[in-house]
């Protein structure tokens, strides 16, 4: 019966997307080129897996309204990272486990296991002694129509650990054993738990792979856990540590003990939206991430979340980004190098001498666009530059780097009449010549990379069509822009 009852609910879904996508595609802030749900919310990613020749993207997901509620697994897959076919939802709440209102299919990852494509995922549910969270497995022949595992739960919260804050298992497979990462909160300090497994139904506690001392909040989301040339990283998003939404930390890791050595944190994007990344690694041996294009702290806000709420939707991806690894140990993060593929109507400038007048630029139909340039540092003597990007109906994105103070900031307080906050990040300038800048812009997003794809800022904003101008301008002396670059971006959901 359980099988039975989880097809009809995922029937069920289906009926309520196929109504309503059609009018959703209409909406007014529907992005062009990040990733979205047909209808209803989005948020973490899950079970991402490049699997039989496809790249596979599964997904928080309520199908029926633009808030948070009833988790389910939406289901996509792409040749290419960037068009999307979708297909039947992978996972609903059907069982004792997993089937409540305000719980269901919670998060988790994909790997292959004797041909089979399976999933581990967080069940959560309410049986009238709070929340209660298990992970649990679900498998598919076909890598489309899936079956939860008749043994599940497979693992429940162990001693110490509080019964709400026990999820998002990420599963791996080193020589011949499975082993799985998840987020626990114990005694008000966010651990990573390990665990292993010799067929991937049967699991065991290893160890404590790493753990907050209070420094890092009480809870972490979405853990993950990957091999980057000679180190390994470990990636969370912490709950109860300020605006930090999603951090990495390198060092070494011992498969004889299962504890993990941190030699480096730092932030994977300072913006406001930018949440829940996971990996995964591309044929070609790429780590990719994708992460959510929001964030825990905002949640509490489900009936009204900004405007997308009211056109029946509400939630994207960010852009796919490849983990690099400097020589110094720390991360970059670039845009994958599948979305050159949609570049049109290109422009170009050698060099543009920026004054305290304000000079337009252009890139694409302003709304979306792509932007490279690097700023000069030699030749520049300005106290700092100010881009305003969406500008139109006395509205603007301001983006300022201030080279007195070495920061750069992000302000949204007049985007769009309702997103506020300023997010901000250091500039290191010591000994650098350029400061290098690549901008994508979407109809709801501004996703902007700084100094060399260390210095990320994530921030959604909800602008109209006519804000569509972009200025540059620099405060108290020249500037000098040289190699810039832009493209509009071609429509991926039409």
């Amino acid at each position: 019966m359980s099988k039975e009852l989880m097809q009809e609910k995922i029937t069920k879904a289906q009926k309520e997307i196929e109504a309503k996508k059609d009018m959703i595609k209409m909406g007014r802030m529907r992005q062009h080129y990040h990733f979205m749900a047909q209808t209803g919310w989005l948020n973490d990613p899950n079970g991402l897996i490049y699997y039989k020749g496809k790249y596979h993207f599964f997904f928080q997901y309520n199908p029926y309204y633009g808030f948070w509620d009833y988790m389910h697994w939406g289901h996509a897959v792409s040749g290419d990272l960037v068009h999307w076919e979708y297909l039947p939802l992978a996972l609903a709440p059907s069982e004792e486990y997993d089937d409540h209102m305000r719980g269901g299919c919670f998060s988790g990852s994909a790997i292959e296991h004797d041909g089979k494509l399976f999933l581990m995922y967080t069940g959560t549910t309410h049986n009238g002694q709070g929340y209660e969270q298990t992970q649990c497995i679900a498998y598919s022949e076909d890598g489309i129509h899936f079956e939860k595992y008749a043994g599940n739960p497979v693992l429940t919260a162990p001693e110490g650990v509080a019964k709400e804050h026990f999820r998002d298992p990420k599963v791996w497979k080193h020589e011949d054993t499975y082993y799985m990462v998840c987020g626990a909160s114990r005694e008000g300090r966010a651990q990573a738990l390990l665990y292993r497994s010799k067929d991937m139904l049967h699991w065991n506690f290893f160890n404590v792979m790493a753990e907050s001392r209070g420094e890092w909040g009480f809870m972490w989301e979405c853990t993950d856990f990957y091999p980057l040339g000679e180190k390994y990283v470990l990636m969370f998003s912490p709950m109860g540590s300020g605006e930090h939404t999603a951090i990495y930390q390198v060092g070494d890791f011992d498969y004889g003990t299962g504890r993990f050595y941190a030699h480096i944190s730092g932030e994977i994007d300072w913006g406001f939206d930018y949440y829940a990344p996971q990996s995964f690694q591309a044929p070609d041996g790429r780590r990719l991430i994708v992460g959510w294009a929001n964030e825990w702290e905002w949640m509490p806000l489900w009936k009204d979340w900004g405007p997308t709420y009211r056109e029946g939707w509400c939630g994207f991806f960010n852009i796919p980004r490849e983990v690099r690894m400097m020589e110094d140990g720390s991360l970059q993060f670039l845009p994958a190098a599948e979305f050159q593929t949609i570049r049109k109507n290109p422009e170009q400038a050698d060099m543009i001498l920026v004054s305290e007048e304000e000079k337009e630029l252009a890139a694409g139909d302003g709304v979306s666009f792509e932007l490279k340039f690097k700023i000069d540092l030699e030749e520049t003597d300005a106290r700092s530059v100010e881009l305003s990007l969406r500008s139109g109906e006395g509205k603007r994105t301001v983006c300022l780097f201030d080279f007195k103070t070495a920061e750069f900031r992000v302000d949204r307080n007049e985007s769009d009449g309702w997103s506020r906050g300023i997010s901000r990040s250091v500039m290191y300038l010591k000994g650098k010549k350029e400061l290098d800048v690549h901008i994508f812009s979407d109809q709801s997003s501004l996703e902007i990379f700084t100094d060399r794809y260390q210095n990320n800022h994530s921030n959604n904003i909800f602008a109209s069509d006519s804000q569509n101008r972009l200025w540059i301008r620099a405060y108290g002396g020249k500037a000098v822009v040289k190699e810039y670059e832009s493209w509009g971006l071609g429509e991926c959901f039409a």
